[in-house]
Order: structure tokens, then sequence, then C-alpha cells
């Protein structure tokens, strides 16, 4: 009897790896989201991120929301705004901070009110340099509406 050859196992295992390297590897830390009052409809998602190659945040969403955009906040003369961004590059190596008043993931049409210590689960979603696509899957802790943001040096 012929020993059966592992030839297909092995060629997918080995297409898996080639395209392992493809993908950015992006480290995910201290994700939040801000608590919500009742009837509150939105609110915001902060982290930090940090991709070990050039690559972009091009969406986020979360069941506990209706429509989750990446946003930004900016001066425009003495008013502050916010708009959505189609993404947030994220260059190799460096740390990108999603904080209040800065990029932020943002979290409309809530279906439920946030509550200080709800976890919050996200879905990133992580454009590579060759465009493939990647997803990241995480919790984020609520906290309160007057938390002080962590600063770090």
């Amino acid at each position: 009897m012929q020993k059966p050859l592992l030839v297909a196992p092995l060629l997918a295992a080995l297409v898996l790896l080639g395209s392992a390297v493809a993908h950015a590897e992006v480290i995910v830390a201290e994700p939040w989201v801000r608590a919500t009052v009742p009837a509150q409809k939105a609110t915001g998602a902060f982290m930090h991120l940090k991709s070990d190659t050039d690559a972009r945040l091009v969406s986020a969403a979360s069941p506990v929301a209706g429509v989750v955009e990446i946003h930004e906040m900016f001066m425009d003369k003495d008013v502050m705004k916010m708009s959505p961004i189609p993404g947030l590059e994220l260059p190799a190596g460096q740390d990108v901070e999603l904080k209040p008043g800065g990029y932020h993931v943002m979290l409309m049409d809530l279906k439920q009110q946030v509550k200080v210590g709800d976890e919050v689960p996200l879905t990133l979603t992580i454009e590579n340099k060759d465009g493939s696509r990647a997803t990241i899957e995480l919790k984020a802790a609520a906290r309160p509406l007057n938390a002080p943001m962590k600063m770090h040096h």
C-alpha cells in the first residue's frame, strides 16, 4: 500500500505562510469607549495603534452601533470641527493615538446605552500596502464620561 502524499496540505500551508508575511502586524493598546447617558446616540472609541509595516485603518464596525466611522477633529479658526475620513495612515513603527479631540472611531446610532464597565466589541479593518485587508477583533472598556485621558510620556 502506497502512503498518501501530503502535497495539498503542504502547499496550502506554504500559501498561508506566504500570505501572512504580506499582512501588517498591528498592535492595539488601551482601547476604550466613552460611556453614555440614557438616550445618547453617539460616543467615541479611542486607542493606540502600532503597525510593523505601513498600513491604514480603513473602517471599523461594532454591533452596538448602526454606523461606525473613522473621524478627525481639527480647529477651523476658533471652531473645533469633526468630520469622517476615508482612512487613517499607520506608518511603520509609529504609535498612532486615537484620542478625544483628535482621531477617533465614532460610534453612532447606538442601539443601547454604553455603561461604565461595559466591554464594547469593535472590529477594525486594516489595509496593507498591497491592498489586501485584515480585521482585528477587540473589546474596549467603557470609561466614565468625565474620565481623564491617560498621559503617555
